[in-house]
């Protein structure tokens, strides 16, 4: 049986009158967990320091700074060698100016190619002078500069990646697309328009500002509505706690599956990622296919959910889920399914499960989730002692990380694509942004409470604890190898929050039969792929535990290809899983009607 959850040691307040003095500026102060009183004051110092800057640690990038630069200081054939990179790129672009000035068709040559994702100088007006000779100008500092910031002897990993994560940001900010005077497809566009463009651009942009400062939803500015044209498949509310509603949807055929499913999303968005509209959802393609489908709606989390643990997440998450799921149905087993943060609970949920004999669950399917966190992508960038330290202090005052302390971090990642290809759409060609379905999920974002997410960064990010066999339930190491169920996990090709050859690592760390499928799109575009979706493909092969291990670039080079989605194929995975078809079983309590009231909490 789950122990009650207790506060760590040194949790309790102290009563003092410097203490009673700190509670009427902090109302929602607690001692730090695993740490002295005295600390607060450090604490408050990094909160400020966090408002100040963008939730970044500064002392994390003026180390890795500091490193880079010592490190090229003394390393004098790093700098001969970009001293004479310099000079041959120089030499190189007065080349290429005199061969376009005459009109060379062997120009092209000579030239610098954007790599396959940049689609900044794509439109054929980057072809003509002068904006041919700055765009390639441009190519050629971002390559002078990734040389000066890789590769240096004696610098840290870590650093190394901050460093030319950092001169890239800097980069794209002053890329040529990004100004009126040397983007020729803007220059076409105002003239084309007689300016009509940037008027059009003025008002979107006075139209986000008026919504940050009234601090609207996101999703006011768009037709999408939850209730209304997402998260729409029928369903109950059958289930509610502290935490989470759980909602279980109406049955579409006269028979089901035995076994029914149920989902575990991420708690850092919400769950109708899985059911979107009707076409784009998950939940009803599978509804319509004979499953019972359960889904657990997280809460998002207030400052007075400060305390809310890892444990509590899986003890009144998927053990509530569980439990009720098989309350329902009767059934003597259920098909799980965790997607991103949720995959990683849901496996920590699995092992401790395996530990203890339980066995209610039939499989385990993982969408873009990891349980190995070493190689975690770019998102490494902002996980070491000093950045967890910071971000610590601000949810320490706070109580919880805002969505917006998150999203910007993400929207680092691909500041192409999330941040300067916006703007110059929006505000230099003055276009209305595009939305769908999947775009307004996306900016209804949550918050994470204070000690779980603490607990998160480093138990799982810093500390790799789940994949090292150290992470802790009821003080004992539970572990991956425990669990026999058979797994289904998928991995995306251009996923930057959980990279697929990280996903990749639950064949080392499981010692069962594991189905593996790789498919295009990114973390949340190459999950949602309906069948009939355009240009998707997938691999996928299984593997038995006895099997010899394949490194993940000779599986992917040797598994074959498959055009179109890869939804029936997990879902003829899945119904190996389910047993025979039954009556669906009826209703127990009702609570009200899905989405349920969690979801709608701004």
């Amino acid at each position: 049986m789950d122990k009650p959850i207790t506060a760590p040691a040194g949790a309790e307040r102290m009563a003092s009158p410097w203490l009673g003095t700190l509670h009427r500026e902090y109302p929602f102060y607690h001692e730090p967990y695993n740490q002295a009183p005295s600390a607060n004051l450090d604490r408050i110092l990094k909160s400020w320091i966090g408002k100040l800057t963008a939730n970044v640690s500064p002392m994390s990038i003026w180390m890795a700074y500091v490193d880079w630069l010592l490190h090229v200081q003394y390393s004098p054939s790093k700098q001969q060698e970009l001293l004479t990179d310099a000079v041959r790129k120089i030499m190189r672009l007065s080349e290429y100016e005199l061969e376009v000035a005459q009109d060379d068709p062997n120009a092209e040559i000579t030239s610098v190619t954007p790599l396959p994702q940049d689609k900044r100088f794509a439109d054929p007006a980057w072809r003509r002078w002068p904006f041919n000779v700055i765009s390639q100008g441009f190519l050629m500092t971002q390559q002078w500069w990734h040389r000066a910031t890789t590769d240096v002897s004696g610098m840290s990993l870590h650093h190394e990646e901050v460093i030319n994560f950092i001169v890239r940001q800097i980069l794209d900010m002053y890329s040529p697309s990004n100004f009126l005077l040397t983007n020729p497809v803007v220059l076409n566009e105002t003239l084309h328009t007689g300016g009509k463009n940037l008027l059009a651009g003025m008002q979107n942009a006075a139209k986000d500002w008026e919504h940050a400062i009234n601090d609207t939803h996101p999703q006011d500015r768009t037709e999408f509505k939850v209730g209304k044209n997402l998260a729409i498949t029928p369903g109950k509310v059958v289930y509610r706690n502290r935490l989470i509603e759980l909602i279980r949807y109406e049955p579409t055929t006269e028979t089901v599956h035995e076994m029914p499913v149920l989902f575990v999303p991420a708690w850092i968005m919400k769950y109708y990622i899985l059911d979107l509209s009707p076409k784009n959802s998950l939940v009803k393609y599978l509804v319509d296919q004979g499953y019972t489908v359960f889904m657990i709606s997280w809460k998002n989390p207030q400052a007075s959910d400060r305390d809310l643990s890892l444990e509590d997440y899986r003890r009144l998450g998927v053990m509530d889920a569980l439990r009720v799921t098989i309350e329902e149905t009767g059934a003597p087993h259920v098909n799980a399914v965790g997607y991103c943060l949720g995959g990683t609970l849901l496996s920590i949920a699995a092992a401790c499960m395996a530990r203890h004999n339980d066995r209610r669950l039939a499989s385990m399917t993982l969408f873009a989730a990891q349980v190995d966190f070493k190689d975690p992508g770019e998102l490494s960038l902002f996980i070491d002692e000093s950045q967890i330290t910071l971000l610590e202090a601000i949810m320490w005052d706070q109580g919880y990380l805002d969505t917006k302390q998150m999203a910007g971090a993400f929207q680092l990642l691909r500041s192409n694509d999330l941040i300067w290809s916006r703007r110059l759409n929006q505000y230099l060609l003055g276009r209305a942004e595009p939305y769908n379905d999947l775009m307004a999920w996306n900016v209804d974002a949550t918050r994470m409470p204070f000690r779980m997410h603490s607990e998160y960064l480093r138990k799982l990010f810093l500390d790799n604890e789940l994949a090292e066999g150290s992470y802790c339930i009821e003080d004992q190491p539970v572990a991956l190898t425990d669990i026999r169920v058979p797994i289904f996990s998928v991995g995306t090709l251009a996923d930057h929050v959980a990279p697929w050859r990280s996903t990749f690592k639950i064949h080392l760390l499981t010692d069962t039969e594991v189905t593996y499928l790789l498919t295009t799109g990114g973390h949340n575009a190459g999950v949602v792929s309906p069948p009939g979706h355009p240009r998707r493909s997938y691999q996928v092969a299984t593997s038995q535990h006895h099997d010899p291990y394949v490194d993940p670039d000779i599986w992917q080079s040797r598994t074959q290809r498959h055009d179109g989605s890869w939804w029936p194929e997990w879902e003829r995975w899945l119904r190996k899983q389910s047993g025979k078809r039954i009556e669906p079983p009826p209703f127990g309590q009702v609570l009200y009607n899905a989405p349920g009231k969690y979801v709608l909490q701004p």
